[in-house]
């Protein structure tokens, strides 16, 4: 019997804001269900720390030279071979309800569903605005985290029950600028949340990419992000912490009521007698800086930003409570969950279905480093220059080229280039670059071969200095 998918993503949620995870400021007990009935992965990475450019690698299980979506100014071709199309073509039903954020019209409007309506571009998250298969629009009265478990289940509701189901539920939440639901707005008041070990970074010893970055809590959050004016009287330091309390609340709001949905969701499957033969996915197109380094926002290489929160269940097959920690990019969820429906992936796909890792064997060859690159150089508001790299279970290696490369969303500035080196086991906070340290010679030369095999590997074209 071929398992129902119920896909739940949502936008910027950092695994650290999600207690399954051991989150120091969040409880968030319906995502931790499913890791409780089924599995937590712990080192599950995007390719890309962006919105468009992770998505267009889950659909289409390719790294963002391939699928074309390396910047949020690149759209997404959506005649390109896709999840959505295969399930389809095998005979599931499918549907999309919520962000999309891969531009729209013809030739960029989701292909592969049988439904779908998605708001446009970030999308608002009071009453917010969609757009429909044929093109109008209309705005839904309430709040977009509700609204849009809402249309899910109606579609649910609607569905043919004799066939299996694919439906991809896609939150805004928690993207910036961090609305709340109305019964969430005093959450958390009168408390002081724990501020991170990293918050005061002062980027010593490390590329110059890490103070160029402007993501600051303390410098760079707007008016619209805070919502309130900064009390009088307060030293720098403090200032930075207020601003962080304010921000951190807010995120943590809107994660509650995308929490609450995911509850809605489970509950409507118990309730329809579906749980034991649909698989649940929960996860977050990226990671996300929770004043870590002393930052909002993602893009950079750091774990915080890498790191994708994943939990999935599935009654039929995956025993409950299990955690793994292979390591698993974004490029091979197309494939996995092609491998549950018994569909064959399409040969242009390069990830792998993990599908043998929950049962307990490793396949052979399973990959040993997770490849990495940001392709957004020196945007005109985070102004993150562009890198790539590769992190193996111990170390990761960065390189800033530091250059657009003419790519559209990507600024023609050039800086030096700059590399950073960390072992994650002596120092997981990623404060001590080891890229010119003697110790490490061995090992950056081993992260260096690693880094060019995986490039080979997956056809990505190394960045060449002019001047070299």
């Amino acid at each position: 019997m071929r398992p129902n998918i119920v896909f739940i993503m949502a936008d910027d949620h950092a695994a650290h804001a999600v207690s399954a995870y051991g989150s120091k400021i969040n409880h968030t007990p319906h995502i931790d269900r499913i890791a409780e009935e089924g599995v937590r992965l712990d080192n599950c990475f995007c390719t890309n720390s962006l919105c468009a450019p992770s998505r267009a690698s889950i659909l289409t299980g390719t790294y963002n030279h391939v699928n074309g979506v390396r910047t949020l100014s690149t759209e997404y071709d959506s005649s390109q071979p896709a999840l959505p199309e295969l399930l389809r073509a095998s005979g599931y039903q499918t549907a999309l309800v919520g962000k999309w954020h891969l531009g729209h019209g013809p030739a960029h409007d989701p292909r592969g569903f049988d439904h779908w309506t998605v708001v446009p571009d970030q999308g608002r998250y009071h009453n917010p605005v969609f757009i429909r298969m044929d093109g109008t629009q209309h705005t839904v009265p309430g709040y977009a985290t509700n609204v849009i478990t809402d249309l899910s289940l109606d579609w649910l509701d609607r569905r043919d029950p004799e066939r299996p189901f694919f439906l991809m539920v896609q939150h805004k939440a928690p993207h910036r600028n961090w609305e709340p639901e109305a019964r969430y707005l005093d959450l958390f008041e009168g408390q002081d949340l724990p501020v991170p070990e990293t918050f005061f970074d002062r980027y010593e010893g490390r590329a110059e990419a890490a103070r160029a970055a402007k993501m600051r809590v303390a410098e760079h959050l707007r008016i619209d992000d805070l919502k309130k004016l900064l009390p009088p009287g307060l030293t720098e330091d403090e200032q930075a912490l207020w601003k962080y309390q304010v921000y951190i609340k807010d995120y943590l709001r809107c994660v509650q009521s995308v929490d609450d949905n995911v509850g809605r969701v489970l509950d409507y499957l118990d309730e329809h007698g579906l749980s034991e033969d649909t698989l649940v996915v929960y996860t977050s197109d990226q990671g996300f800086f929770l004043g870590d380094h002393g930052w909002y926002d993602k893009r950079f290489m750091y774990e915080e930003s890498l790191r994708m929160p994943y939990v999935m269940r599935y009654p039929r097959e995956i025993p409950a409570g299990g955690t793994n920690a292979d390591l698993v990019v974004n490029v091979d969820f197309a494939q996995t969950l092609l491998d549950y429906a018994g569909v064959e992936p399409h040969p242009r796909m390069q990830g792998r279905s993990f599908r043998p890792l929950l049962r307990g064997e490793r396949p052979a060859g399973w990959r040993e480093s997770v490849y990495y690159r940001y392709w957004e150089h020196d945007d005109g508001i985070h102004h993150v220059w562009a890198h790539y790299g590769v992190r193996t279970e111990r170390h990761k290696l960065i390189y800033y080229y530091a250059a657009g490369l003419g790519i559209p969303g990507a600024s023609d500035r050039v800086f030096e280039p700059e590399w950073e080196l960390f072992d994650l086991a002596e120092d997981p906070w990623e404060l001590h670059n080891r890229y010119h340290d003697p110790a490490y010679a061995a090992v950056r030369a081993e992260l260096e071969a690693e880094l060019a095999r995986i490039q080979a590997e997956i056809g990505d074209t190394p960045h060449v200095r002019a001047d070299a």
